[in-house]
């Protein structure tokens, strides 16, 4: 029997796509204290919050806060293109982990590294949303605690689809 898949969405940044590229995998620990990444997925208390919502409005809610959290690490790490990135990839249920059981929240963790083969797309910013990417990195924490302006901003970046390449591309978008 083959065990569940979990679609996943794993917010990253240009430089994190090219160790998918090469070494053929997004490393789910964080290299501060080690511990399994982040990513954003349909959890039970995302399909709680959400109970009106179908599969693909839930999946498009866990796809923007992975947006959302690209943003943090754009901010954390100012060398990077100002483009958010996600990684969208299957993973076995077994290896997804919702954070916590609070009402709304699409946060799990990952048990293992993201492998090429399990990426079904990439997703990441045009050209055309660099600087107001690159005002929203700035603001990300200050939205997040309640500044309007900031709130502003980072909704300004928002309103930027992020483009869908194949995972065939990885190379070009590196």
């Amino acid at each position: 029997m083959t065990e569940q898949l979990v679609r996943v969405y794993v917010p990253a940044t240009v430089p994190m796509l090219a160790a998918l590229s090469g070494a053929g995998l997004v490393d789910a620990t964080d290299a501060h204290d080690g511990t399994a990444a982040q990513a954003h997925a349909v959890t039970p208390g995302l399909r709680e919050w959400y109970a009106e919502g179908d599969e693909e409005e839930l999946e498009y809610v866990a796809f923007t806060r992975a947006a959302q959290a690209a943003l943090r690490l754009l901010r954390a790490d100012p060398t990077a293109p100002r483009r958010r990135v996600v990684v969208s990839a299957d993973l076995p249920a077994s290896e997804v982990r919702p954070v916590d059981g609070e009402l709304g929240s699409s946060t799990v963790r990952l048990g293992v590294p993201v492998r090429v083969g399990a990426v079904a797309a990439v997703h990441v910013d045009g050209d055309d949303a660099q600087a107001d990417v690159g005002a929203a990195a700035e603001a990300i924490e200050e939205a997040l605690a309640g500044d309007p302006d900031a709130e502003f901003t980072v909704d300004t970046a928002e309103d930027h689809e992020l483009e869908w390449y194949d995972v065939s591309e990885l190379d070009t978008l590196r």
